[in-house]
């Protein structure tokens, strides 16, 4: 686990020394971070990285994860698909089941930090817990709001106006809230197994094990498997390029224990794949994927995330990181990480692609022209270290009014 102080040679010294500054004004303040998954997802990611770092600031965080069962988390993974905009029936039994399950996680959690930190819809409902002590309680949603299913957002909304502050990934997805709104970008740890350098052999060996030989340019999507993230329209897009240009494909995904339509759009995916030679559809363990994901990012020639909704992409983030042409849906916030033509391609559409497929593979100068300028961008703005620095700031924001940066300098 790298240290604070590791990052310095990427980010600078001024900018660790302004992150202790700020952790010292917290000084005796404790975190506590609750959300539905400690593996599978870019959520749980997030927090095992950010959790460590916080504490070694000298911000005691501790990090807890609710409970449910597959009904608890097949109704959330609901209230999911409709925050990004799928019309989905919810009843009054499910969501009453949804709130049973929540206050049982109320009575089973302890509330011991003074900033209760939540993430996302399915702890939500622990606001409830909620007292006239000084605690603040965070609400942080990675999801894509911005055209939410309007009975769902309701429902959500009234336990989301009960916190201190909320928290969007773009401000495109900020909702009318009688509470403060803040716009904190996720992020990456360049110095994390999934994202530092790899040697060429612990790159082949990765390939070897799941068969898949070099001889080709490698296109991949490396994404859970869910419907929003559209695989299927990505073997589609690798058909249409594959007539033009010699390619092959990987799908790689791994399985987020709060997500119960995995296997479904698993099954989904292999059908469409039929038993094509040049499709790889691979399931990687999540507790120990990050290396092999590492190596078959660094493997591919071009990397998609042709995603119908997106919260943010964070493998989009980490493919720019690597310099990879990354061509990607211009939803959600991965127009904040892409400039057309620029750091990335956006698309729209299946046909536009499988055509910028086949046009990087016919321009590799230009593809790595585009996968510079991508890395360059990620490191000024999305990686852990800015992260960190805001959420110290917003934390020290719930307890001071005016410039917080000037109580640096006090």
């Amino acid at each position: 686990m790298a240290k604070v102080k590791d990052y310095e040679e990427i980010i600078g010294k001024s900018r660790i020394e302004e992150l202790y500054l700020l952790a010292e004004r917290l000084s005796g303040k404790i975190v506590q971070t609750i959300n539905s998954t400690a593996v599978g997802g870019g959520v749980a990611e997030i927090l095992h990285c950010m959790v460590p770092l916080l504490n070694e600031l000298n911000v005691k965080t501790y990090w807890d994860v609710i409970r449910g069962d597959n009904r608890f988390f097949n109704i959330t993974k609901k209230f999911h698909n409709a925050l990004h905009g799928k019309d989905v029936d919810v009843s009054k039994e499910e969501l009453d089941y949804f709130l049973d399950i929540s206050r049982e996680n109320i009575n089973f959690l302890k509330f011991s930090g003074d900033i209760i930190f939540v993430h996302d819809p399915q702890p939500i409902v622990l606001v409830e817990k909620r007292d006239k002590t000084d605690k603040k309680w965070v609400w942080r949603c990675h999801a894509d709001i911005s055209q939410p299913y309007t009975k769902v957002w309701n429902f959500i909304k009234d336990y989301a106006s009960r916190y201190d502050a909320a928290i969007f990934s773009a401000p495109v997805f900020a909702r009318h809230l009688p509470i403060p709104q803040y716009m904190i970008s996720p992020s990456i740890d360049p110095l994390s197994d999934k994202n530092k350098e790899l040697p060429a052999k612990v790159i082949d060996s990765v390939l070897n094990k799941y068969k898949i030989n070099n001889d080709k340019p490698i296109i991949s999507q490396i994404s859970r498997y869910d419907f929003l993230k559209d695989p299927i329209g990505v073997v589609d897009a690798f058909k249409t390029a594959r007539k033009y240009v010699n390619c092959q494909l990987v799908l790689a995904g791994n399985i987020a224990t709060d997500d119960p339509e995995h296997d479904k759009v698993l099954t989904k995916v292999k059908e469409k794949a039929g038993n094509d030679p040049d499709i790889h559809v691979l399931i990687i363990d999540p507790t120990h994927n990050d290396i092999e994901i590492n190596a078959l990012q660094r493997a591919s020639t071009i990397i998609l995330q042709k995603s119908i909704r997106e919260g943010f992409a964070l493998t989009v983030t980490e493919a720019l990181w690597k310099a990879k042409p990354v061509i990607a849906s211009a939803v959600g916030g991965i127009p904040l990480q892409i400039t057309h033509k620029y750091s990335g391609i956006l698309t729209h559409s299946i046909e536009g692609t499988g055509y910028w497929i086949k046009q990087l593979l016919n321009e590799p100068e230009y593809a790595k022209k585009l996968g510079e300028n991508g890395k360059a961008h990620i490191k000024n703005n999305f990686l852990i270290t800015r992260h960190l620095r805001e959420y110290l700031l917003l934390f020290l924001s719930l307890y001071y009014e005016g410039d917080i940066i000037s109580l640096l300098y006090e």
